[in-house]
């Protein structure tokens, strides 16, 4: 079950001026489930969006950088169960085919449709069965649609992550709804996942793209589950204009300054929502380190912690077993690291206690405080490297046996 993760409710979830989403039963991978979105926007929305960094980054990747170079967005389609990566020229063809598919259903251009995929590698993609399932998805279309398509975009995820916000521009009320998808093979830049917000605020094309960036940096790209950095990872930002409210056309604005903070809030919302359904995950940490030269390094030194399988067992069984975090650490790259003047807490989000001091264990540490601290769902490492002002936090899970079962058993 995921840790503190509370299940959406379909009331909660707000419809966003110029966004209609429907779904269908296509049959790409298995039958019986929703496995196809559609999600149609009005004329003159603008999207932008940050992509897996892996070489070997899926077929749709590459088509929806292609389509993204140009303005005008209309149109996204989505498909779970097959990842349409690894599959070559004939993959990339197949992305085309899906966005030309959903342009006939629609009566748009195709590069005006953005095409996302998640599933298993190296198999290629149905078209014939998603074109099929085009027509379902299309008469299903409704503002209020979200619901439906944060379940219908799931894999390996035990349940849907989806949520809203509003805010204030210019006297008008803006909405911002998203969703994510993810559990495993998560790792920046990106992770498996699917990220889309959308908003009907008016966002100058540079903004919205600065705005996807930073929302990322501050989100998506500062969690990890298992240290993999999968092929099909995208974080779409959208924005429709539809609400009404005055055009941001400046970083330097009140109206942008409001917006970015709304989005920020609900991509780090999204985000942790992955890690809390990590695969077969049973504890939620946040990796906290300060003191450091520069951001770059306490990210270095979150993500040694974050990403040891000792430390994240460790924490499963919750044996406060917690040299495997000095060791990370220790390890982590950072050449001159005075480790005689670094400490460590352990906490569980309302106390924490210090672990190690000037090179070792601390002298007031007791083996039962670690023990309480380790039971707790969630869990804070804490680390002041005190060489700088610099810090950075990122957010993981543990690794239970479930891990290892889920994805031994993914293609069956």
């Amino acid at each position: 079950m995921p840790v503190n993760l509370p299940l959406p409710l379909a009331d909660q979830l707000l419809p966003v001026a110029g966004v209609r989403l429907g779904t269908a039963e296509a049959g790409i991978r298995k039958q019986g489930r929703r496995d196809l979105t559609l999600i149609e926007l009005a004329a003159g929305s603008r999207a932008a969006g940050v992509f897996t960094q892996n070489r070997f980054c899926a077929a749709p990747v590459t088509v929806c950088r292609e389509h993204l170079a140009t303005e005008g967005v209309r149109a996204l389609v989505i498909n779970t169960g097959i990842a349409n990566a690894g599959t070559g020229a004939q993959g990339v063809a197949n992305a085309r085919a899906s966005c030309e598919a959903v342009a006939a259903q629609l009566g748009i251009s195709p590069r005006e449709v953005l095409p996302f995929s998640t599933g298993v590698i190296l198999e290629h993609l149905p078209v014939d069965r998603l074109v099929a399932g085009l027509p379902a998805a299309k008469a299903a279309l409704k503002a209020d649609g979200w619901f439906d398509a944060c379940h219908a975009i799931m894999t390996t995820d035990t349940q849907p992550k989806c949520a809203s916000r509003q805010v204030q521009i210019g006297g008008k009320t803006v909405t911002l709804t998203g969703m994510s998808k993810g559990a495993g093979m998560i790792r920046p830049n990106m992770a498996t996942m699917l990220g889309f917000i959308a908003t009907d605020a008016d966002v100058a094309q540079a903004l919205l793209a600065q705005l996807v960036r930073e929302a990322a940096d501050a989100s998506f790209n500062s969690v990890t589950v298992d240290g993999d950095t999968s092929t099909n990872d995208s974080f779409i930002l959208i924005a429709t204009g539809a609400s009404g409210a005055p055009a941001i056309s400046s970083a330097d604005s009140a109206d942008y300054k409001a917006l970015r903070s709304a989005v920020i809030d609900l991509a780090i919302w999204l985000a942790q929502a992955i890690v809390r359904d990590g695969e077969g995950a049973t504890k939620f940490m946040s990796i906290v380190v300060e003191g450091g030269k520069s951001r770059e390094e306490c990210r270095q030194v979150a993500y040694a912690v974050a990403h040891s399988p000792l430390v994240k067992t460790a924490f499963f069984a919750s044996d406060p077993n917690l040299g495997r975090i000095l060791c990370a650490i220790g390890y982590a790259g950072v050449a001159d690291l005075d480790v005689s003047t670094l400490k460590v807490w352990l906490g569980d989000g309302k106390e924490e206690v210090l672990v190690a001091e000037q090179g070792g264990r601390a002298a007031s540490y007791r083996e039962e405080d670690g023990v309480r601290m380790m039971k707790s769902a969630e869990i804070v490492v804490h680390v002041n490297l005190a060489r700088g002002q610099a810090a950075a936090t990122i957010w993981t899970c543990d690794f239970s046996y479930d891990y290892v079962k889920i994805n031994a058993d993914y293609r069956s």
